[in-house]
């Protein structure tokens, strides 16, 4: 087993692994913490500290994290403990008018290429990518190894799917771009959410390339 950067690490933050375990440990906590209303992304990397950015107009916060990888068992996502020092924006008021927005929705959303090809995300798209990064975040702790550095790139198609029950399903095609060797890979999410209970993946795939 092999241990990522933690604050007593002496590998300088320019170092390509503190950097790599920073974005996993970011993508955790984007699931975990994350919403249609926040998006928590990496913002800067010290020696001791991630400072974790929320997203979309929030100040920025500190975060500590431990990263341990599993050597030998690519099947075995890292462990990743983290500590968020002072309180993230609350979203409960965003969170819920985008919930009750969907809810009251006659046909079913559906959306393609969120960005654009020049980067472009509507407003009333932004709480989408805010759930799809939350969703990644899952995808990325589970697939990541230290020689690995994802992120979400876009999403390619999304749907929503019609539920008898009180949670929101949407049906997710997205790219990942891995840093490190620039591919860019297919990626299926269905992902349920709810205002109370959070974000969930609960089918996830990755996808042929395109010819």
């Amino acid at each position: 087993m092999s241990q990522g950067p933690s604050p007593a690490a002496e590998l300088p933050p320019s170092h390509c692994l503190p950097g790599r375990a920073a974005a996993l440990a970011a993508a955790f906590i984007a699931w975990r913490r994350g919403s249609p209303g926040r998006g928590p992304a990496l913002r800067a990397l010290s020696r001791a500290r991630r400072q974790v950015r929320p997203g979309r107009g929030d100040s920025t916060v500190n975060c500590t994290a431990e990263v341990l990888y599993h050597l030998g068992n690519k099947n075995a996502a890292p462990d990743v403990q983290f500590t968020i020092e002072g309180e993230l924006k609350n979203t409960d008021e965003a969170d819920n008018l985008f919930y009750n927005r969907i809810k009251s929705l006659k046909n079913e959303l559906v959306a393609e290429n969120v960005p654009d090809s020049y980067g472009n995300v509507p407003p009333e798209m932004e709480p989408i990518r805010a759930l799809a990064w939350a969703a990644s975040g899952y995808v990325i702790w589970q697939i990541s190894t230290e020689n690995t550095k994802y992120q979400l790139a876009q999403i390619k198609h999304v749907k929503q799917v019609k539920r008898s029950d009180e949670y929101l399903e949407f049906d997710y095609k997205i790219l990942l771009h891995e840093n490190v060797s620039q591919e860019i890979i297919p990626w299926q999410m269905t992902v349920l959410w709810h205002p109370q209970h959070g974000t969930e993946v609960t089918q996830n795939s990755r996808q042929p390339q395109h010819v």
